[in-house]
């Protein structure tokens, strides 16, 4: 029968009043393989009753479909709803909770831990185990998929020994582990025929497993590899011998450079020219027998100027941002590093990496990483940053032109990224791009930036009275510059620069011809002209411009 909301709500107050867990599960530990059983018992409750797994729902059905191995125990009419699990795995380790869902009653989480037992423990090399005399070995039982880790103990003829190393490592389930012990020796004649014997156990397994190796120890030829003279410049001669005593005798000499054979070279001495690459790359001589051979390697103290490992990468990073470059140098004797900016002679840092933190656009440029061997030489990298910024522009404050002829006004556009758009705006007009009248814009792209320039087809008496704003702006923001149009040949000018948010003013006055050729009214004319532009640049205060280009369709 289907009950209205009103009616779950009211069969579930009835039930809650009454239901309650006489049994509840419990955190239990159980062995791979067996089975075990979650006691839930519910009195006074007959609604639907679920268990979950690590938060997961594993069905209302008594039969739990899905999980092959689970089902729920005993009569459903006494509230008994106990969790069977049958030959219970790794992946039934988890938390598990009895709910009677109608009336909200949930029991404790139980925690299900699942002991799984290791392996048999493998010996690393047996059953016979072939050593060389004298040559330190770890002998390596490893133990894999227990859980918990497996305690490993090693004997010797039937004596434990207590000298190993221990470790284990958690495997990609999560759950089980490998366990690794390394038992240091170094054998003699008298270990040949000795048994040794790796034991494991865990709860799982507390009767424990355990493998058993012989030791056979052999005899390759000893050997003793030397350099004469031991400490060269680059370019010079050294000779290497090689020393060796075996039994039984020695049956060849094999020579290589840094894992390389050097196919030309068989006897027990081998003279080369150096360069720098035997102060990092070992020459080895392998001398053999019939039991086996023995392998010696030396370095040569190959004095050398500085050689790079590690090239710097260019960066570009927004302003803001950290920036780093890695630079590393290798060199004999040991070398002194130093980070400087071109321009500079401060020296940033002496480590292999140059940190750059919240950059600004003035970090932009080229630095140097120069690395110093005493006494042998100096090498240097150069590597650039470019910092991404507001435009940043560049223009003369004051340009002129002749009267009536073609005139010009331009303003440069540097920074990255490349601007998105520039607008000329002057008197009513607004400009991007195109002509307008008398007006055009052109834009030219260079290594410098990007050059726009105001083309006026004949200038007007007026175009000397207005101002001109060049703005552009990218996606970190803005920046404008006013310069204004000078009639040439006349002896002042008058110059307003408005870059970024602030406006420069600059009045210049010429002497002499000034007052020569306009005299001092023309002087009073100028100060009162002076004084409206500067209230009227205070008033705009830089905003109505940039509105202007901003928000204004392109002409």
């Amino acid at each position: 029968m289907f009950l209205e909301p009103s009616a779950w709500v009211l069969q579930g107050k009835l039930l809650s009043q009454a239901a309650y867990f006489s049994q509840q599960p419990q955190d239990q530990v159980v062995v791979a393989g067996q089975s075990v059983t979650l006691p839930c018992v519910i009195v006074g409750y007959r609604g639907m009753v679920q268990w979950t797994k690590d938060g997961l729902a594993l069905g209302g059905e008594r039969d739990l479909p899905g999980w092959v191995r689970y089902s729920l125990m005993g009569d459903p009419l006494s509230g008994e709803h106990s969790l069977v699990i049958d030959s219970a795995e790794l992946g039934d380790d988890a938390v598990y909770e009895c709910q009677a869902t109608q009336v909200g009653l949930r029991s404790h989480r139980a925690k299900l831990t699942v002991l799984v037992p290791p392996s048999d423990p493998v010996v690393e090399g047996g059953p016979v185990v072939r050593l060389k005399a004298h040559t330190p070995h770890n002998l390596t039982c490893r133990a894999s998929g227990a859980k918990p880790a497996a305690e490993i103990t090693w004997y010797r003829d039937g004596e434990i020994m207590h000298d190993a190393i221990y470790s284990k490592t958690l495997m990609e389930d999560g759950k089980r582990e490998t366990a690794v012990s390394m038992l240091p020796m170094v054998p003699e004649d008298s270990d040949s025929g000795r048994t040794y014997t790796c034991r494991v156990l865990n709860p799982a397994a507390p009767a424990g497993r355990q493998t058993s190796v012989t030791i056979s120890v052999q005899h390759p030829p000893s050997v003793t590899l030397s350099v004469q003279p031991q400490t060269v410049m680059e370019g010079a001669k050294v000779l290497f011998i090689c020393s060796a005593s075996a039994n039984p005798e020695i049956t060849g000499y094999r020579w290589s450079k840094g894992g390389v054979p050097i196919s030309e070279a068989n006897g027990d001495s081998l003279e080369v020219t150096v360069d720098h690459s035997y102060f990092t790359d070992p020459v080895s001589c392998e001398v053999s027998n019939s039991v086996g051979s023995t392998n010696v390697s030396t370095l040569v103290d190959v004095q050398f100027g500085p050689k790079l490992l590690t090239e710097p990468k260019p960066q570009i990073v927004d302003i803001g941002m950290d920036a780093a470059f890695t630079c590393s140098w290798t060199g004999n004797p040991p070398l002194t590093l130093a980070w400087t900016k071109q321009g500079s002679s401060v020296v940033l840092s002496n480590s292999n990496t140059l940190q750059l933190k919240a950059v600004t656009q003035d970090d932009s440029g080229t630095y140097t990483c120069k690395a110093i061997v005493p006494r042998i030489g100096v090498a240097e990298r150069d590597v650039t940053l470019t910092v991404n910024g507001p435009p940043i522009i560049t223009a003369e404050a004051t340009q002129q032109a002749i009267k009536h002829s073609k005139g010009k006004l331009e303003c440069l556009v540097g920074s990255s990224p490349p601007p998105d758009k520039i607008v000329w705006t002057f008197g009513d007009k607004i400009l991007s791009s195109g002509s307008s009248g008398r007006f055009s814009v052109q834009t030219v792209h260079s290594d410098r930036g990007v050059l726009s320039s105001l083309i006026l087809s004949e200038t007007l008496a007026q175009d000397f009275q207005l101002r001109y704003n060049c703005t552009a702006w990218n996606r970190f923001g803005t920046g404008t510059a006013l310069v204004t149009l000078e009639e040439q040949g006349m002896g002042s000018s008058f110059q307003i620069i408005l870059c970024k948010t602030s406006f420069y003013l600059n009045i210049r006055v010429f002497g002499k011809m000034f007052w020569e050729i306009w005299g001092l009214e023309r002087v009073k004319n100028l100060r009162r002209e002076k004084q409206a532009t500067e209230s009227k640049v205070r008033k705009v205060a830089g905003d109505l411009w940039m509105g202007q280009a901003l928000l204004a369709p392109s002409l």
